[in-house]
């Protein structure tokens, strides 16, 4: 499991790695909450990821809309792990913005 946040002039990057679930959700929290507060685009990186629970799905998915609501920029670059969509299909979010 890995959480990880880069912060550049353009925006900042929260990088998924390995298994993401309740026990990380805390960090999670505090990245992408650290990451809409600089009011630059948000990028969340789920390549690396394997897992998300559905406590992950939910954090990414209200991050995004915050950061619709703020006007702030949102995306999920790169190709995602068939478990990962598969979590997001299953956590009722098909139209998950990619």
């Amino acid at each position: 499991m890995g959480i990880a946040l880069e912060e550049n002039e353009a925006g900042s990057l929260v990088l998924l790695e390995g298994t993401i679930d309740i026990s990380s959700a805390a960090e999670l929290k505090k990245l992408l909450v650290s990451a809409l507060g600089t009011g630059k685009h948000l990028s969340i990186s789920l390549a690396e990821a394997q897992y998300l629970d559905v406590t992950a799905v939910q954090l990414i998915w209200s991050a995004s809309q915050q950061a619709q609501r703020s006007g702030v920029g949102f995306s999920l670059p790169g190709i995602l792990a068939e478990p990962v969509a598969q979590s997001l299909t299953n956590g009722g979010f098909p139209s998950f913005p990619t």
